[in-house]
């Protein structure tokens, strides 16, 4: 999971952990943590992540192709993966979903939610190796996964460098599930099964 979202103290408190807070635009959120207190949080919870495979599909709805991010970790390795980030304190899957996609496809993705997502799969993600399909070095993380269709114009922004729009088969290729990052190779081609899509 790459999102990197410091939450601020808007306290500003007196005690030591205070010099770890940075002050974000939206400092006016109280449930945002400073690096200290995530990584704080991460130690001690399982944190909570929507995860998003976008989509185009034909006129009858058949899912023609599924867009996978390129992002360049902080080693400067070449690594693919898909929509994520955590759910904020207080804010609905739906609104997580929509905020998470327009930060990494911007604002003229144009998604199509349903009202009440549903998620395809469950995945844990674990700081260990081989607990699960998943592997996430920071943290244990529950993420919930959506099939995502978007209509529109996808400029992938932060730190994505670019979308890449794979056929089915070329999605569910093992080149691909190669270059994904913490087993979401996995994550894809269960999505595809449960487009019935993988052969």
């Amino acid at each position: 999971m790459s999102v990197r979202t410091p939450d601020p103290d808007p306290e500003g408190g007196d005690d030591d952990l205070s010099r770890f807070s940075e002050l974000p635009a939206d400092a006016n959120n109280p449930a945002w943590l400073s690096e200290f207190e995530l990584a704080e949080a991460r130690r001690r919870l399982p944190m909570l992540y929507v995860e998003a495979i976008p989509v185009r599909a034909d006129g009858s709805g058949l899912v023609t192709e599924l867009g996978i991010l390129l992002r360049s970790t902080p080693l400067g390795e070449m690594t693919r993966t898909i929509v994520s980030g955590r759910v904020r304190y207080g804010e609905t899957v739906r609104d997580a979903l929509f905020r998470h996609i327009e930060n990494d496809l911007g604002p003229m993705a144009f998604p199509l939610l349903p009202l009440q997502p549903l998620p395809f799969t469950v995945a844990e993600y674990f700081p260990l190796p081989g607990v699960s399909a998943y592997h996430d070095d920071r943290q244990h993380a529950v993420s919930l996964a959506f099939v995502v269709p978007v209509t529109g114009t996808c400029e992938p922004r932060q730190d994505a460098l670019e979308i890449t729009w794979f056929s089915p088969e070329e999605a569910a290729s093992d080149a691909v599930s190669a270059e994904m990052e913490g087993g979401r190779g996995t994550l894809i081609r269960m999505a595809l099964a449960n487009l019935g899509l993988l052969r």
